[in-house]
């Protein structure tokens, strides 16, 4: 087999304990994702010769890989906020193909609901306050007020309606209602979104993702290990990853995110068009994250996501493309850097173990093809997987 032709599945995924988890560590919610993921895939951790790990800057993956026993001979740091699993996923994969490393184990692990419940605020302003960051920062320019007026950017442009951007959390809450493991079920309505706290215009409360402790894990391996495995693969047909801006004086237009060109790299990559696509996993920190992504993404035209999310296009029950099946994380969980949460639900998606929130097509058929597409900072990087089953 020639360096750069092998073929590379998601053999294994996993959550750890989701949700409210006050009485844990980052460092055990990493473990017990892990040891899940590699249950999931019936693999030993002897196989395991590569690793990634991220922390918003606390956990280093050298520390995290010792607290798990593993003695990588690959290992990757990648930081560039929500995408960054996205992003790893596609250097494990390039790595694997070329016979780098044979399986690579993705981690995750946060307590940052608990954290704040405790008074250990660990929420960032940015990715730094140095550089030419320091001029935004002292002024309260924080990550929120960066995406709300993104979000003010695209309304003016297009006409896109606040109420429009409310349905993205109503169908949201909808996904998450046929999730038991999601932690808010109730439903909502767009008055409800409406109705809420201001927190930075045109942002309510339900508009902005909620606060929760937990972690994930997934393990990609080569072809050759598939046989081995307890799981069906779930195969990494492309990827494409893309770095914007830091500054939001940097951003040449801020109704265009980076995933138009991530997902254009990871769609060429795949040989598949977005039409082709059955369910899409968009990060999701805030509505406007899901309309303009989806847009850039190619489900549809450039000002037209307002009209596309209406009518329960993202819904699982009954919607054209189901979009963050699982609730996402307005609904069902965002311990922070939540791109790996992505990637675990696209995948149980494609081997058929979503439960009651399973996406089907044709004559209740499993999805053969989803994209997982991850956000960074305030639309400072962007990650796109595609993946199919067999």
């Amino acid at each position: 087999m020639t360096p750069g032709s092998r073929k590379v599945a998601v053999v294994g995924v996993a959550l750890s304990d989701c949700g409210r988890v006050d009485d844990t560590t980052p460092y055990a919610l990493h473990a017990q994702a892990a040891r899940r993921a590699l249950a999931d895939a019936g693999l030993d951790r002897s196989v395991v010769d590569g690793f990634a790990s991220a922390g918003l800057g606390t956990l280093p993956p050298v520390e995290v890989a010792e607290y798990l026993g593993l003695r990588p001979t690959w290992v990757d740091s990648t930081a560039v906020g929500g995408s960054t699993w996205e992003v790893m996923a596609a250097h494990a994969a390039d790595a694997i193909a070329a016979g780098h490393a044979n399986a690579v184990l993705l981690v995750y692990g946060s307590t940052a609901r608990a954290d704040i419940k405790a008074g250990r605020r660990t929420g960032n302003l940015s990715f730094g306050a140095r550089g030419p960051l320091q001029f935004e920062v002292p002024y309260g320019h924080t990550l929120i007020a960066k995406y709300a007026m993104a979000a003010r950017r695209h309304m003016l442009e297009y006409g896109t309606t606040v109420e429009q951007l409310a349905e993205v959390a109503v169908q949201a809450r909808a996904n998450a209602a046929l999730n038991p493991d999601a932690m808010f079920r109730d439903p909502i309505t767009v008055d409800d979104v409406l109705s809420g706290p201001m927190i930075a215009d045109p942002f309510t409360k339900l508009h902005c993702c909620i606060r929760s402790d937990g972690g994930a894990a997934i393990l990609l391996a080569a072809e050759e290990y598939v046989r081995d495995c307890r799981t069906a693969p779930v195969w990494i047909l492309g990827t494409g990853e893309h770095v914007s801006h830091a500054t939001m004086s940097e951003w040449p237009d801020f109704t265009v995110s980076p995933a138009a060109v991530s997902g254009r790299l990871a769609f060429e990559r795949a040989g598949v068009r977005p039409e082709e696509i059955d369910f899409a996993e968009i990060y999701d920190a805030f509505t406007y994250m899901t309309l303009v992504t989806l847009e850039d993404l190619g489900f549809c035209a450039k000002g037209e996501g307002g009209a596309f999310v209406e009518k329960g296009r993202l819904r699982v029950s009954g919607g054209e493309l189901p979009v963050n099946t699982d609730g996402g994380g307005l609904s069902a969980q965002h311990p922070g850097m939540r791109g790996l949460f992505l990637l675990v639900e696209a995948v149980r998606q494609l081997r058929g173990e979503a439960g009651a929130r399973q996406v089907t097509v044709g004559e209740g058929e499993l999805p053969r093809l989803g994209v997982a597409s991850g956000t960074g900072g305030w639309f400072c990087s962007s990650g796109t997987v595609v993946l199919g089953r067999g």
